[in-house]
């Protein structure tokens, strides 16, 4: 199999299909990353072009050194791209309490109990990806692309190479594990 670098000098001596090649490579992988921090399918595809026309801008001005890791290097690029993206959200959801006829801002809902929800909340999701870190690398998989990426069973069979059966048996297993797990470190999953 032709290496991600020889794939990339090819590319840059004007062998264009070769990126299609390393895309097609790593594509998977990528998307994966990405939905597992976008849940809107639209977003997370724009994101995902996005970081691949930068890859080709960084690679034709000589950004890239080859070091082994192109993969980590172009996960690097999309990460930063999720991240600029929800720093542009934040901006644009800033509210002004000006916008409201009552003061928005001293509202006892908004804050009392949200600050110990918040608290509950994430302790809840530490203590899941504690859980799944435990959990054997096929059904820690199943369970980061079933509910982080948002993949479907089907989804999960092609991406890992598994028939839909092996990819629902693993997620089972995946959930009797944790459930053991949650037993036996007394672990609450709720926020009452």
């Amino acid at each position: 199999m032709i290496s991600d670098y020889e794939l990339i000098q090819r590319f840059i001596n004007g062998e264009t299909s070769c990126f299609d090649q390393i895309i097609n490579r790593h594509k998977n992988k990528v998307f994966a990353y990405i939905s597992l921090y976008i849940r809107d399918q639209a977003l997370a595809e724009d994101l995902f072009q996005d970081t691949f026309m930068k890859v080709i801008q960084s690679v034709r001005a000589g950004k890239y050194q080859d070091n082994g890791k192109f993969i980590s290097w172009v996960m690097r690029i999309a990460h930063n791209l999720i991240i600029d993206h929800f720093r542009r959200i934040k901006q644009m959801n800033t509210v002004s309490n000006d916008d409201y006829e009552s003061d928005l801002f001293n509202s006892k809902k908004l804050c009392d109990s949200n600050v110990e929800d918040d608290m509950i909340s994430k302790q809840i999701q530490k203590d899941v990806r504690k859980m799944i870190s435990f959990l054997p690398d096929d059904q820690r998989e199943v369970v980061i692309l079933r509910h982080y990426a948002g993949l479907s069973f089907k989804e999960i069979a092609d991406l890992t190479g598994v028939s839909i059966n092996t990819a629902l048996g693993r997620m089972r297993y995946a959930l009797i594990n944790m459930r053991k797990f949650m037993e036996e470190k007394k672990i609450s999953l709720t926020l009452n």
